[in-house]
């Protein structure tokens, strides 16, 4: 069934907010697949659980399975006028996109969380990423950034491992939690935990409004945006990476001679392993 028949077939039997919801959907039903929940609550002029309930009671699991459908329905994005598709010409809109997201990224960043962030970092007992899927592999990257300049931080892709690292965070520690959406439930529930046994929480994601922002202490907002259908984009992760070079960048600045020193241990670890 189309969504617009789909939310058209159950719009009398909704409550008012429902309907208020159902009403942006049919009519912006581009930009939708772009928001948060919290966002497209707020465009709506409703609470979170009231989009949550819509979802349902047109036949979803919840929010990301109606905007997967959604998207689904949407035509697919033309090239700009004048670009006839071949290969050069989508090395060139690659390369521009990437561009765009990376000066979005500098556009978006806030300089004092970012400052915070490092404060919290440089002076943690300990430092635990935590993300799945894609965020899981910035996670790992992120700890491979932080080990060459001699930082020890953890970052494991098992979600019943990540659960008992997170619990067992105190005070003076810092929960570092990867979500383009700000909307994965493993993860949120892992920065609970920590933060509720006294461990700081440093948040990145794409959305100001999510429910990871809410949980986090610090906030770090990358671009980039996904659609449903593009999980794992190269132009989140650029993003992602971009944020955790300017943590480990304001690490180095801090510590110039022992960050020296680091590099240069780190990278005869592993030089007789490279022909």
């Amino acid at each position: 069934m189309e969504m617009t028949d789909r939310i058209n077939t159950y719009y009398p039997s909704m409550t008012k907010s429902e309907q208020k919801v159902a009403k942006c959907v049919l009519e912006h039903p581009d930009n939708l697949i772009y928001l948060s929940v919290t966002e497209l609550a707020d465009f709506a002029g409703t609470g979170e659980t009231t989009v949550m309930r819509f979802c349902r009671k047109i036949g979803f699991k919840g929010y990301q399975d109606f905007k997967l459908m959604l998207a689904q329905g949407l035509p697919k994005q033309q090239a700009p006028s004048g670009r006839d598709g071949g290969d050069a010409d989508d090395a060139t809109l690659l390369y521009e996109s990437m561009v765009n997201i990376l000066q979005s990224s500098l556009g978006m960043l806030d300089r004092e969380q970012l400052e915070e962030s490092i404060n919290q970092i440089d002076a943690a007992r300990h430092v635990q990423f935590f993300g799945v899927g894609s965020s899981a592999i910035t996670a790992l990257d992120a700890k491979n950034r932080f080990l060459r300049i001699g930082r020890r931080v953890e970052a494991i892709a098992d979600s019943h491992i990540q659960s008992m690292m997170a619990v067992t965070m105190g005070e003076g520690d810092v929960a570092f939690g990867i979500s383009v959406s700000g909307s994965t439930l493993d993860t949120n529930d892992m920065l609970m935990k920590a933060k509720q046994n006294g461990a700081k929480v440093i948040a990145m994601t794409n959305y100001a409004k999510s429910p990871i922002a809410s949980i986090a202490d610090i906030v770090l907002l990358t671009a980039g945006k996904e659609s449903p259908l593009e999980g794992g984009s190269m132009g989140a992760k650029i993003s992602q990476l971009f944020i955790i070079d300017l943590i480990c960048k304001g690490l180095e600045r801090r510590h110039a001679d022992e960050t020296k020193n680091m590099k240069e241990l780190t990278a005869r670890a592993v030089i007789d392993r490279i022909y």
